[in-house]
């Protein structure tokens, strides 16, 4: 489970405080409404009835189904943590970063805004956080094969890391979009811009690790 930071247990221990439950259940919501990005939330803590699930809109199932009570202070407490997630920049996936497929390669989802990156709420997951961490947070990550890459519009930076090997390059003017890999006389690696297809070894490196 991803550690929280010094402010992630002070917010903890005040949501505690004001909607009645324990921290450690407290916790156990906050992951869950974001590993549901906000929006959504399958939980299962024995404060909140068992196993359940909370969708923001008002839809709200728990293990005991006729506690209305229980479901009010439940909602409660998960529409006040998605408040707080969608104030956390990075935190919280905003849209598609699209890619392509060539040659046959499956391709995975990226997703825009760095879904599940670093905030002050959570301590960085170096699993997770793999770029230089002066960086900051990303525009976009993906990966698909044994590539991942992530995107840092404002900077306009991108780090791909290819088997354990971090390149951070110069995007100049390129609005990049999404990523391939080509496979046939050696693997080339590909991304979208305004100017269509590019090869990602045209773009300068201005660091390795």
């Amino acid at each position: 489970m991803q550690q929280l930071t010094s402010a992630g247990q002070s917010l903890v221990a005040e949501l505690a405080a004001r909607h009645g439950f324990s921290t450690d259940a407290v916790t156990h919501m906050l992951l869950a409404v974001r590993n549901g990005n906000g929006t959504m939330a399958q939980f299962g803590h024995f404060e909140f009835g068992g196993n359940g699930q909370w969708m923001s809109g008002g839809m709200i199932m728990l293990g005991d189904m006729f506690n209305q009570h229980l479901k009010g202070r439940v909602d409660a407490l998960c529409c006040e943590i998605a408040n707080v997630l969608a104030r956390q920049p990075g935190l919280l996936s905003s849209g598609s970063f699209q890619s392509q497929t060539q040659g046959g390669v499956h391709n995975q989802t990226q997703t825009a805004g760095g879904a599940f990156g670093q905030s002050s709420l959570f301590v960085p997951d170096p699993a997770v956080n793999w770029w230089p961490p002066e960086l900051g947070i990303p525009s976009a990550t993906g990966s698909q094969n044994n590539l991942k890459y992530a995107y840092f519009a404002n900077s306009r930076r991108l780090a791909v890391d290819t088997g354990g090997n971090c390149w951070v390059y110069d995007t100049l003017d390129h609005q990049i979009g999404g990523f391939s890999q080509q496979q046939g006389g050696g693997t080339s690696i590909t991304f979208s811009s305004q100017y269509g297809t590019v090869n990602l070894a045209t773009l300068p490196v201005v660091m390795r690790s």
